[in-house]
This record gives C-alpha cells, sequence and structure tokens, in this order.
C-alpha cells in the first residue's frame, strides 16, 4: 500500500478535505475524509473512547488513520488488541486515561506506520526494551504515568531515521538509562522531563536534542559537563525547580547554539555572577522572571553577544540597545551595548531605565 503518499497528500493546499460519516462499530464514530483528485482516496478517524474495556478487540475500516481508544479502563494492551484489517496502517493511536500498567514488548510490533502515540494518564511503572521500535513514531506521549526509570533503547535505534518527539514529564523519574553497549541512542530531538525526580541533569550525550525541559525537578545545581554533547540544544527550560538550586560558573558551557533559556519561577535559585553564562555565544532570549537575579550586572552582556531580550518578571522586558557611533565606524573603534529596560506595569514608573 502507497501509505507514505497518502500521508504527504494530507500536506496539498489545494487537498479538498471532504468528511461524511460512515457505518461504524456500534458506540464508535468513524469520519471519512476524502483527498486527492476527484476524492480519488479516503482516511477514516475512529472514535472509540468512552465506551469500556469490552470495545477491545475492535473492528476498524481498512482506511483508518486514527484510532482514539482513551477513556476505557483498559488495564492491558498486547499484540492481538491491536491487530486485524485496517490496525497495519494506522498513524495515529490514542490510548491516554485508561488503567494501563505494563506493557506487552510486542504490543505495537505489528503497527509498521504508527507516527503518533497518547499514553498519557495511565499507571506505567515500566517500559519493556525497544517497545516502540517496530514503528516510525515521531511523537510519543507518557506523561502523567508512575515511572521511575527509563531507559532510552524503549525508543528503538533511531526510529527509522525520523526525528522523534518524547513526552515524559509528570512521572516520578530519579534516571534516564542510556541505551546498552553499542545500540546507538533514538533520534530524540524534543524531550520533557518536566515535573519529575531528577536531582541531577541526567546524561543525554548523543542525543541530538533541539529542545530540553527540566521543569519541576528538584535539582541540586547546574554546573560544568551536565550538558556534554548537546551542543545543538536551541531551547533550554529550567523553569520552578524545587528546592535551592545552585547555578555554578561555566554551567551552560557546552551549550553553544542554545538561543532561548528559561530559568523563571525560581525565587530561591542562586547563582555564581555572570561567568555562570559563559559560552552561551548564541542565546538570544533569556527568562529571569520570577527570581532575585537582578539587579543585572555589568558585565552580563559581554558573557550573551548574541542576547537580544531579557524578561524580568513584573512586566519588566528589557531589550538590547546598540549604539555604534559615527558612521562609517573607524578602525579600532567599538558599538557600544546596553540594556533598555521598560516597565509596563501601571503601578511602575512608566519612564525606561538603561542598565
Amino acid at each position: 500500500m502507497l501509505w507514505p503518499l497518502l500521508l504527504s497528500s494530507l500536506l496539498w493546499p489545494a487537498v479538498s478535505g471532504a468528511q461524511a460519516a460512515r457505518p461504524c462499530f456500534p458506540g464508535c464514530q468513524c469520519e471519512v475524509e476524502t483527498f486527492g483528485l476527484f476524492d480519488s482516496f479516503s482516511l477514516t478517524q475512529v472514535d472509540c473512547s468512552g465506551l469500556g474495556p469490552h470495545i477491545v478487540p475492535v473492528p476498524i475500516p481498512l482506511d483508518t488513520a486514527h484510532l482514539d481508544l482513551s477513556s476505557n479502563q483498559l488495564e492491558m494492551v498486547n499484540e492481538s488488541v491491536l491487530a486485524g484489517p485496517g490496525y497495519t496502517t494506522l498513524a495515529g493511536l490514542d490510548l491516554s486515561h485508561n488503567l494501563l500498567t505494563h506493557l506487552s514488548p510486542t504490543a505495537f510490533s505489528r503497527l509498521r506506520y504508527l507516527e503518533s502515540l497518547d499514553l498519557s494518564h495511565n499507571g506505567l511503572a515500566a517500559l519493556p526494551a525497544h517497545s516502540f521500535a517496530s514503528s516510525p513514531l515521531s511523537t510519543v506521549n507518557l506523561s502523567h504515568n508512575q515511572l521511575h526509570e527509563v531507559s532510552l533503547s524503549a525508543f528503538g535505534p533511531g526510529g527509522q531515521g525520523r526525528a522523534l518527539h518524547i513526552d515524559l514529564s509528570h512521572n516520578f523519574l530519579h534516571s534516564l538509562q542510556q541505551s546498552p553497549g553499542q545500540h546507538p541512542n533514538p533520534a530524540i530531538q524534543s524531550l520533557n522531563l518536566a515535573w519529575n525526580q531528577l536531582h541531577a541533569v541526567p546524561n543525554l550525550q548523543g542525543l541530538p536534542l533541539r529542545y530540553l525541559s527540566l521543569d519541576g525537578n528538584p535539582l541540586t545545581a547546574v554546573g560544568p559537563g551536565d550538558f556534554l554533547g548537546l551542543a545543538g540544544l536551541t531551547h533550554l527550560s529550567l523553569a520552578s525547580l524545587q528546592g535551592c538550586p545552585r547555578l555554578l560558573p561555566r554551567g551552560f558551557l557546552e551549550l553553544q547554539g542554545l538561543q532561548v533559556l528559561d530559568l523563571s519561577g525560581n525565587p530561591r535559585l542562586q547563582w555564581a555572577g555572570p561567568e555562570v553564562f559563559s559560552g552561551l555565544d548564541s542565546l538570544q532570549e533569556l527568562d529571569l522572571s520570577g527570581t532575585d537575579l537582578v539587579p543585572l550586572p555589568e558585565t552580563l552582556l559581554p558573557q550573551l553577544p548574541a542576547l537580544q531580550s531579557i524578561s524580568l518578571g513584573q512586566g519588566v522586558q528589557c531589550r538590547r540597545l546598540v549604539r555604534g557611533g559615527t558612521y562609517p565606524q573607524q578602525p579600532g573603534t567599538h558599538s557600544q551595548a546596553s540594556l533598555h529596560c521598560l516597565m509596563t506595569q501601571k503601578s511602575a514608573a512608566r519612564r525606561p531605565n538603561t542598565l
């Protein structure tokens, strides 16, 4: 079946996308969308949510693209539940808000075209090795479960070349294990580890990460080597950390490509001066709202040559202001940069301040 051609055609701007109801398993709802010239092919969205555990295994149309099995009090999902005509070509599967406590290692082995999988709001305590390795997944939502430890091997050796977006937020993670032996790590580009039990930045070396969230974790410190091997990271969020986290000098040194850093919501955050930001040569946006890292030292801007804006909270937004002097610039002269801060609250003074 020419499934990749079917999926790519969904992005065509001239697609008709006509929708219509079609006969469906009792209790489920089936919506068919037609695409292409003269509606030459169709894909079906099947919604079997909120019907109860008796619904599985449920027969679905052969052209089903997305199946919603959420909120059915399902306690187990194995290969037999996700088998039969229509399942092998699924691109999206929603199993959220069920009672799943474990997964069969082969539960998704027949879903060769599965791109999006939602397992959030269950009771999963562990993930079998290579749980998702058989499918070309691009998005896996595992938030709001009972996971204490996760091995990257669960996501396979690279998702058949597809960039992965993984949500592991709101679990009980205290560690993240690398793939064992010589097995390559999956191609995870977006990783949400917010609101877990991580006391240190996990070892993420070898992942092609672009986005990382560690919000709400009880990190004790961020120091040198914590982000080793993550030079491609562009967005890092360390908001609302628990406890009294410390920012040590050169703690972000390895993040030469970082563009956005969020440190907001950390009233007890401790830092060791502007050397904390050494190496952040590409940083453009810095959020310090809800912290005590103000007033900003005069030496901050030389540490952050690409910085464009800083959020300080309380309606204060600072932007980089460069004064170039005479034009054309004379040899040996340098542009001068300062932070132009504007207080936007009604109760604050309306005149701008320059730091």
